[in-house]
């Protein structure tokens, strides 16, 4: 049987390792990817320092390794013989939410693998073929901005609304570019990192905020006038606050500027709990709406990505080579130290 090399959270915590195993062969309704590219998420990242994740995630348990990756982009290699709509060379991105678990988080294979089973391939569900000449780094975006587009679809924002984007990492950036090129009005992206703040300039939001150095209720005011709450305090007249950071001070601070009828779209994972002011939420009748996943559009973004590949192209701050994953992995686990990190498989390989 063939043999493949995979990447699988290591034998300790903050660890990776290639381990080879056998090459997957698909069944009449499977395909075989050849993977090109996978992104790196703030999942796997979890799972890597974990050093895994337990045998029964819903009871704890030992942790056990986890085959890593789920946002893959590559082409087909072989079909089974029912699949239909698909052949080999076809370009194409995945579903990580496959009929025995989602790829990478659990399930028996994982996307930073030389090659990826698809089981039961149908296009439009299990994959989708990539229209155009998308590279492949940029077409892994595919995975994460659907979560972005979903925060969008939450929100229903309208083209005159006012929107504040908290945290301008890979979530909150894709966010940002749907809001725009949804023709919303006026998008405002927070964050403390500078380098995050110029890169969310470049994508093509309207005003950035650094949140360590500037008055956020004054800057919002000055960017989105004023309004009130149901007491007729002062308040920004931002319509959405969207929070792609998890940190309780994004909740808190939105609390405290919402005006009547505001809304908060959560998208990121909350790194902690926080206490929460009912009380303010009551005096704006703030809306908090969750968002999470993608319940329809992995592929409705698709061509998208690829018609403004150039500006998510911005949102890759590092392209590594499967070989040097161990790399990649501590660039993801250092904070600051990445935006969106890419593994990439094969010829023509990018090192940055």
């Amino acid at each position: 049987m063939s043999r493949m090399k995979s990447l699988y959270t290591g034998t300790t915590p903050d660890t990776v390792e290639i381990l080879e195993i056998d090459r997957p062969v698909p069944g009449p309704r499977d395909a075989l990817i050849r993977v090109r590219a996978c992104g790196i998420c703030g999942t796997d990242v979890s799972f890597v320092h974990m050093g895994g994740m337990p045998a029964h995630a819903h009871l704890g348990g030992d942790i056990v390794p986890v085959a890593l990756g789920h946002e893959p982009a590559g082409e087909v290699v072989a079909v089974g013989a029912e699949v239909r709509g698909l052949k080999a060379g076809d370009r194409v991105v995945v579903n990580p939410q496959g009929p025995n678990g989602i790829i990478g988080c659990g399930a028996r294979y994982g996307a930073l693998s030389e090659y990826l089973l698809v089981e039961d391939a149908t296009p439009g569900g299990s994959l989708t073929v990539l229209p155009g000449d998308v590279p492949f780094e940029v077409a892994s975006l595919n995975e994460p901005m659907a979560v972005a587009r979903h925060a969008v679809n939450r929100s229903e924002a309208t083209p005159d609304d006012k929107v504040a984007v908290f945290g301008a990492g890979p979530i909150g950036l894709g966010t940002a570019i749907w809001l725009k090129l949804h023709g919303v009005r006026h998008v405002v992206v927070v964050d403390v990192i500078p380098a995050r703040l110029e890169k969310a300039l470049a994508v093509g939001v309207d005003a950035v905020i650094n949140s360590a150095e500037d008055d956020i209720t004054a800057r919002l005011t000055e960017l989105h006038g004023q309004a009130a709450n149901t007491l007729g305090q002062p308040r920004p007249g931002t319509d959405i606050y969207i929070d792609a950071a998890g940190a309780a001070a994004v909740f808190n601070t939105v609390v405290a500027n919402a005006k009547t009828h505001a809304k908060l779209v959560m998208v990121a994972m909350q790194k902690k709990g926080a206490e929460i002011d009912l009380g303010g939420m009551l005096r704006s009748e703030l809306t908090l709406i969750a968002s999470q996943g993608y319940p329809t559009e992995i592929f409705e973004v698709t061509s998208d990505l690829v018609e403004h590949q150039h500006r998510f192209a911005q949102l890759i701050s590092h392209r590594v080579p499967f070989g040097e994953a161990a790399r990649a992995f501590e660039l993801a686990l250092t904070p600051g130290a990445a935006d969106k990190v890419v593994v990439t498989f094969g010829e023509g390989a990018e090192n940055s």
